[in-house]
């Protein structure tokens, strides 16, 4: 499957940018009994969604490799991992969801800001070293873990992703209610 159209690479790293921005105000103005505070729609904590938020952009450094390979590979075998992975759903929704519990303990704000920075970073890179041809490569997704994976997506798809998982979880902290 091939992109119409090329990629805007500019839009995509100003969006990586705005959400940069937000994290370190997000982080910047939290209290202590802030980042403990429970979200809405989530059973996590501010602080624990705040490291998910983190975390979205994080595992796009691994999608990618991921959609290197099987975008290179017959496409049945791209839909038989897809399957495989929307099979195992339930042991990924528990990882996913205990994954933030521990790694809030570990990762404060600071260091949370600190990781941010340099992923936003190497995710920049990275866009500004694709070839055209490459951003137009894809696999299938498992649709069943996360609302914003697409049964395809190619690789510049997968640039797009961190952002709206940021934005949509953006809306879920309670950082800003009064206690």
């Amino acid at each position: 499957m091939v992109n119409a159209h090329p990629m805007d690479r500019q839009s995509v790293c100003d969006d990586y940018d705005r959400a940069r921005n937000t994290f370190h105000h997000l982080l910047d103005g939290a209290t202590e009994a802030d980042l403990a505070r429970r979200t809405n729609g989530t059973s996590w904590t501010n602080r624990q969604l705040l490291w998910h938020m983190l975390f979205g952009y994080m595992i796009v450094l691994r999608l990618l490799v991921l959609v290197r390979v099987f975008g290179r590979l017959p496409e049945s075998a791209g839909r038989r991992f897809a399957r495989l992975l929307n099979a195992a759903t339930a042991p990924f929704d528990l990882v996913n969801f205990l994954g933030p519990v521990g790694a809030a303990k570990v990762y404060g704000p600071q260091r949370m800001g600190a990781k941010f920075d340099r992923v936003i970073d190497a995710l920049r890179r990275k866009l500004a070293a694709e070839p055209e041809s490459a951003l137009s490569r894809g696999m299938h997704y498992p649709v069943r873990w996360d609302p914003f994976f697409q049964d395809f997506m190619t690789r510049a798809d997968i640039y797009r992703y961190p952002t709206r998982h940021f934005d949509f979880h953006h809306r879920q902290l309670t950082l800003d209610e009064d206690d």
